[in-house]
């Protein structure tokens, strides 16, 4: 064994060097407040090597990437510390991003509002009394405009969560980067993209399974060829948490959702490393600090293996799976909201001591409302205290070799490949949606884990124990009701504004894309976009060719 271990270890060190190239380390060297040198990376002794160390955990930046998908993680580059934000108009969340910009946010992410997620315009009867509720109305290219005025897009890493119309808002915004200037080529992000996890556990979607894939597999082959550094998909086990799933259901119905999206595109005649690199993960953080941080770990092992060994694929990017984590916003409290604060950090510390590549950190008063501005920036101190303060971040996966995390990695790896495997024999995870599989198993853990809250056998601080008397909560934010009325008048002069006939022209050609199975939307949908036609307008073309999903 100690001949393996040499090898891994002499190329982990070429793979730090040619790292450090590119991205000098942050210091020039670390060390504790006691003055003790930190070391990159830890591992066992020569002589207490075995082969179990060597095939399951390794060596960072390298397969099967159980201590990160880079060879130094942090000690080069903080993780993209990603605020989600989004209410109202699409000039008020201008002025949050930028407010988060100067704050030292490091990444953009976008929450839009319940009809943006369903394909509807702000003046359509379905959206009434929901348009800038729960995040930004888009209507238009113009409200798209507005939401990135001034910020560069050439060097700002976005991402956005929408689903069903993904194509579309990817368009608008592959649209304002080429206003600005800024070639496709170079536009960096990320689209969530990812439909399967609506119909099991969010409930935003559009069109039914079979169409909604095609619509996914063309945004890969169109970013492939033309938009190469934008992350096509983010799949998400974070809603799947949401909804009630252990963390082993989140891992395990990610992950063959994950597979269903890769059969999709190598169905549609692509090839694996044609689009795999560019594949992301959306987990969600909860209160269990070593089993999250374990969990991480684990999905991390499990997609490499399956992406060598079942797709075969040669790139090694296409074996690495890059997440971006966000803190579990079912955990916290209208009670004593201050206690959500001491969530957050640890869900948050759970994240980095798992590997992720970016991370947003829940505000305080998330149960109670949309985030006030002094609760976004204490979110975001959040994940300035632990990159800076805590130094955490100065070693690689310093959790490795803990007899504790390295078996609930093992375990949690095993009982989530026993889940994939039954979805497997079911036909895969769009066979066990249509059938309701996944949907029954996260409903019975939530209801299993809400007994247990209601009996007190688990304990939520400020909620079933310890709790106190409490005032109403007046400093929340609140969405102004004119906003509504201001957002239709707006959609309005944009369509009395546009040339409509060009409008017309470009939706029907949409249209008659959509009729052929084999032809890519994303141009058709770009063309629309850029004659002004809505998000609604296009979403009801394709919605007419081909239907409404009406659930199970």
């Amino acid at each position: 064994m100690t001949e393996r271990f040499n090898e891994q270890l002499n190329e982990w060190k070429k793979q730090v060097e040619k790292t450090n190239e590119r991205f000098p380390e942050r210091k020039e060297q670390f060390v504790n407040k006691s003055d003790i040198e930190i070391d990159p990376l830890y591992f066992p002794k020569e002589d207490q090597v075995d082969e179990e160390y060597s095939e399951k955990i390794g060596f960072p930046g390298q397969y099967p990437y159980t201590r990160g998908i880079q060879p130094s993680m942090y000690r080069n580059r903080f993780w993209t510390m990603r605020q989600y934000a989004g209410f109202g108009s699409a000039e008020e969340t201008n002025k949050r991003f930028r407010y988060l910009l100067e704050q030292g946010q490091t990444g953009l992410s976008v929450a839009f509002d319940l009809p943006t997620q369903i394909g509807y315009d702000s003046d359509d009867s379905m959206s009434e009394g929901e348009v800038g509720k729960v995040g930004v109305a888009i209507d238009s290219l113009e409200d798209m405009e507005t939401l990135l005025k001034g910020i560069p897009l050439d060097q700002v890493s976005t991402s956005m969560t929408i689903n069903a119309p993904a194509s579309v808002l990817l368009c608008m915004y592959i649209a304002v980067a080429e206003k600005q200037g800024v070639p496709k080529e170079k536009v960096t992000g990320t689209i969530q993209n990812d439909i399967l996890k609506e119909y099991i556990a969010r409930g935003t979607y559009i069109y039914p399974p079979k169409p909604s894939m095609r619509l996914i597999t063309n945004i890969f082959e169109y970013c492939a060829n033309e938009v190469p550094k934008f992350n096509t998909i983010s799949i998400s086990g974070y809603h799947i948490r949401e909804a009630g799933s252990t963390a082993v259901q989140e891992v395990a119905f990610t992950l063959a959702n994950g597979m269903a999206y890769v059969d999709a595109a190598i169905e549609s005649g692509l090839e694996v490393d044609q689009f795999a690199p560019r594949l992301a993960f959306f987990f969600n953080a909860h209160n269990n600090f070593f089993e999250e941080a374990a969990k991480f770990r684990a999905a991390r092992r499990i997609w490499a293996k399956m992406m060598k060994e079942k797709y075969k694929a040669q790139n090694e990017k296409s074996w690495r799976l890059r997440f971006h984590t966000q803190t579990g916003g079912s955990t916290l409290t209208a009670q004593q909201p201050d206690n959500n604060i001491v969530r957050v950090a640890l869900q948050a510390l759970s994240a980095v001591l798992g590997g992720t590549q970016s991370l947003h950190t829940n505000s305080r008063d998330e149960a109670l409302a949309l985030p006030t501005e002094e609760s976004a920036r204490i979110a975001l101190r959040t994940q300035q205290i632990i990159a800076h303060e805590s130094g955490v971040a100065d070693t690689v996966d310093p959790l490795a070799g803990s007899y504790y995390v390295e078996q609930m990695t093992d375990e949690i790896e095993k009982e989530v490949m026993a889940y994939i495997d039954r979805i497997e024999e079911m036909g895969g995870a769009v066979q066990a949606v249509e059938e309701g599989y996944m949907q029954r198993e996260i409903h019975q853990a939530a209801y299993e884990t809400q007994k247990k809250i209601e009996s007190q056998e688990e304990v939520i601080v400020g909620m079933n124990e310890f709790k106190i008397e409490e005032e109403v909560h007046e400093d929340l934010l609140r969405v102004d009701e004119q906003l509504e009325q201001n957002q239709v008048k707006q959609v309005q002069n944009v369509r009395d504004q546009r040339n409509q006939p060009q409008v017309d022209e470009q939706l029907n050609k949409l249209k008659e894309a959509a009729q052929k199975s084999h032809e890519n939307l994303m141009p058709y949908i770009l063309d629309c976009v850029k004659s002004y036609a809505t998000v609604g307008e296009i979403c009801h073309v394709l919605r007419d060719e081909f239907g409404e999903y009406t659930g199970m």
